[in-house]
């Protein structure tokens, strides 16, 4: 397990950004040397755990639990296959592009340790949104990504320091429960029956999430 790429994205205007002037910094690239990731601070007010990355809609995307946003390299050798195009390392505005790991099937609070220093923590699945889709440029990509599932990983910083491409990607803690990012994309979109069953994950799992399952619980039992 190791990474292919970091991809960092600069502020870029385009007619298909949900952000009120019009840019967003999906578009990421792979950068050469170390990056610095650490905890960035609270959604609403800050951005992306890598330096360099620019975060533009604070109100759907950064943040501490949603810090860092990974793809497996073989999901999107995958959708190649699909598209029948190529998709380069950082198409789907992913920051880390990872080979040889299940990223849509991590648990929610598993933690891998990347090259040295960094330790980083699954959190949720990632929700396509029009911006995605305009990115992609795919007709209908909403409903195609929210299909297959394959929906890579948020996760929040633990152990700040540096990557880099090529370090290896090592799990370092697995937890007991069978809560994936993959189910937990799932539960938060087409299968709200499977609520309940994130509250095994606990406080590891993205806030919003847990909010939405105590509230499904609370309202029709589980």
């Amino acid at each position: 397990m190791r990474l292919l790429s970091v991809n960092v994205g600069r502020p870029k205007s385009v007619p298909y950004s949900n952000h009120p002037e019009g840019v967003t910094g999906i578009d990421k690239r792979p950068v050469d040397g170390p990056v610095r990731v650490s905890a960035p601070g609270p959604k609403g007010t800050a951005g992306s755990g890598l330096a360099g990355d620019a975060v533009c809609n604070l109100r759907h995307h950064g943040g501490n639990d949603q810090a860092v946003y990974a793809v497996a390299r073989e999901d999107l050798d995958d959708w190649e296959r699909e598209l029948g195009r190529t998709l380069p390392d950082g198409a789907f505005g992913e920051n880390l592009t990872t080979t040889g790991l299940d990223v849509s099937g991590a648990r929610i609070g598993e933690r891998w340790r990347i090259g040295s220093e960094v330790v980083l923590e699954v959190t949720s699945g990632r929700i396509p949104c029009q911006t995605f889709q305009g990115h992609v440029g795919e007709q209908g990509w909403v409903k195609r990504f929210t299909r297959k599932a394959a929906t890579g990983a948020y996760l929040r910083v633990i152990v700040p320091g540096e990557i880099r491409a090529g370090d290896p990607v090592e799990i370092v803690h697995l937890p007991e429960h069978d809560v994936t990012a993959r189910m937990e994309f799932q539960a938060s979109t087409t299968h709200r029956e499977l609520l309940p069953r994130l509250l095994a994950a606990g406080e590891a799992l993205h806030p919003e999430a847990l909010a939405a399952a105590r509230k499904y619980v609370a309202e029709h039992g589980g």
